[in-house]
């Protein structure tokens, strides 16, 4: 168990670093930082469309009302498409899809400071107060409609900088958490 929490908590701390990788991205390249991913998604799902699509054809070579490949592939293409011609929707939705993480990661984080009260550790309260930052940051992020990329970079960047602070006082009391 012990070695499991450890390798979480590792785990953590490399998607922390991503998050840290593609905020400085977007707050140094804001203009090109939307357009390029909206190209990356746009075309991960355009190829995943074609593979189904072929998987579909190469293994029944018929119509089957049972089998969703070529529904899957010809929706991923059209999300695809929408995707890459669509920014701005992107911008939105990515806006979204972060800020509900950062508010269940602060969520976590904050019943993590709990567990650490409880065992009577002294990280606990900065835990406490990191994880509540965390949760704030992802509210104020979800609600600002007019959350600029730059905005959304620069709360990916402190995220990931509390994040990773957060995943070192995990690894370094796991084991009294276990006791």
């Amino acid at each position: 168990m012990k070695s499991f929490l450890k390798k979480s908590g590792w785990s953590d701390i490399l998607v922390s670093i991503v998050f840290a990788i593609i905020g400085i991205f977007m707050i140094v390249k804001t203009d090109a930082a939307l357009k390029i991913i909206s190209y990356i998604l746009g075309g991960m799902f355009i190829i995943i469309g074609i593979i189904k699509s072929i998987d579909y054809f190469a293994s029944k070579g018929k119509y089957d009302f049972y089998n969703y490949d070529l529904i899957y592939g010809i929706i991923a293409i059209i999300i695809g498409l929408v995707t890459i011609f669509c920014s701005g929707l992107i911008e939105s939705m990515l806006r979204i899809m972060i800020s509900l993480w950062i508010i269940y990661s602060g969520l976590v984080r904050l019943s993590f400071s709990l567990k650490l009260r409880t065992a009577q550790l002294n990280m606990w309260s900065v835990s406490l107060i990191l994880s509540i930052i965390m949760v704030i940051g992802g509210i104020y992020m979800l609600f600002q409609n007019g959350a600029l990329v730059l905005t959304v970079g620069i709360i990916m960047l402190v995220y990931s900088v509390i994040d990773l602070i957060e995943s070192a006082i995990f690894i370094k009391n796991v084991n009294e958490l276990l006791q």
